[in-house]
């Protein structure tokens, strides 16, 4: 896929860069906010519905999930959402091997969330957070033992699946679709014990979707400080400002390897491509263009996968309020980064108290603490602004 090169390249002025810190990747919000364009511009009320009627569903709050969940009103609408890397399409069937190539990946059994984002809306209107939770978080997971958060969807799913074919399960659809159901379910009791918050809602996007929906809209302008290659990512950018889709997006927003500050630089372009992609979904001509609403409607039906009772596009109206203020990003304290655990695995400490304490504070009126060198450490907070040209945001 060749991309479009403009030539223009960054000033990069006395090193300004945005630190702000989301832990969150792209190509979840990318598919919430399809519908949020849809929905906002007021366009096609029949192609809305269909987003509605087409999206699949999936029981993740499981008895056990509800019998262990925190009180139910607590001032809030809570979302779990939620950014896998499975190799599966909603409906549970393998993707081929041409679309596998196209993603720059491979199948594999294995499946880790990268991005789980706990939403909350408060029910009297006013100022909503999204809470990112990092993947390397180490916590309980329930029915198996302490572990990365970003493993709890897989494991729970990989052992669910193995039960399933044991019990003579042959169908590998239906084994898939069950062993995820289970997979989001363990997921959604993790996060709960962690905050301290019960989930009404949960909202999954997977890799696929995020490859079709960055071709549905025709691309995305980004912009690069110094050229970069990455061969585990797939990323091979030059500097300046270019257009980027499909798999080239997914290894603009992956790629950490050969970054000068690893994950730390691969949040920050993840935080500007998701800026790029709102921008250019409510610009001119992408939502009056017929193909491409028909596009959109098409990737968020093989993308996004909700829980019953979920309304996508209220979801997406709230995750398109965050360009107003109206939702803010935030990140759980933390104690450590890079300890080490009894397997010798890099994990993120919490102090679980400190972390129930500070998601319960944000349904208050005063901000939540910005960045802080005590611990536990505050991943959140800005420094100097990014260089841009044209509008568009330079990173590394």
């Amino acid at each position: 896929m060749s991309d479009e090169t403009i030539s223009h390249e960054p000033d990069r002025k006395s090193g300004g860069r945005l630190k702000r810190v989301a832990w969150m990747t792209g190509r979840v919000l990318v598919a919430l906010a399809s519908a949020a364009a849809l929905a906002s511009a007021g366009l096609a009320r029949d192609t809305v519905q269909t987003v509605r009627e087409n999206v699949p569903t999936s029981d993740v709050f499981t008895d056990e999930v509800e019998k262990t969940a925190p009180p139910q009103d607590d001032g809030a609408d809570d979302y779990l959402v939620v950014g896998s890397d499975t190799r599966t399409d909603t409906k549970g069937n393998p993707l081929p091997e041409r679309v596998l190539r196209q993603l720059r990946t491979e199948a594999a059994d294995g499946l880790n969330t990268d991005t789980i984002i706990l939403l909350r809306i408060p029910k009297d209107g006013s100022k909503g957070y999204a809470i990112s939770i990092p993947r390397d978080t180490y916590v309980t997971i329930p029915g198996y033992q302490d572990d990365k958060i970003n493993s709890a969807y897989g494991v729970i799913k990989s052992r669910t699946a193995q039960k399933l074919r044991d019990e003579g399960k042959t169908d590998r659809a239906e084994v898939e679709r069950l062993s995820d159901t289970a997979g989001r379910s363990a997921l959604t009791q993790v996060v709960q014990d962690l905050t301290g918050v019960r989930v009404d809602h949960y909202a999954e996007v997977n890799l696929y979707g995020f490859y079709l929906l960055t071709e549905a809209i025709g691309g995305v302008r980004v912009c690069l400080n110094q050229a970069t290659s990455d061969p585990n990512s797939g990323a091979s950018f030059r500097k300046g400002v270019q257009k980027i889709s499909g798999g080239s997006a997914l290894a603009f927003v992956r790629q950490r390897d050969g970054l000068p500050r690893g994950d730390l630089d691969r949040i920050v372009r993840q935080q500007a491509f998701l800026g790029a992609v709102m921008q250019q979904l409510l610009s001119a001509g992408t939502l009056t263009d017929q193909s491409k609403l028909a596009a959109l409607t098409d990737a968020a039906s093989k993308s996004v996968v909700v829980s019953p009772g979920l309304d996508i596009v209220q979801l997406a109206r709230h995750l398109g309020s965050m360009s107003s203020g109206g939702v803010e990003f935030v990140t759980i304290p933390v104690v450590a980064v890079g300890a080490r655990n009894e397997r010798g695995q890099s994990i993120i400490t919490v102090d679980l108290l400190k972390v129930r304490e500070y998601v319960n504070q944000l349904l208050g009126r005063q901000a939540p603490p910005r960045f802080a060198a005590q611990r536990p450490l505050m991943l959140n907070g800005a420094v100097q602004q990014p260089a841009t040209i044209d509008g568009v945001r330079c990173v590394d």
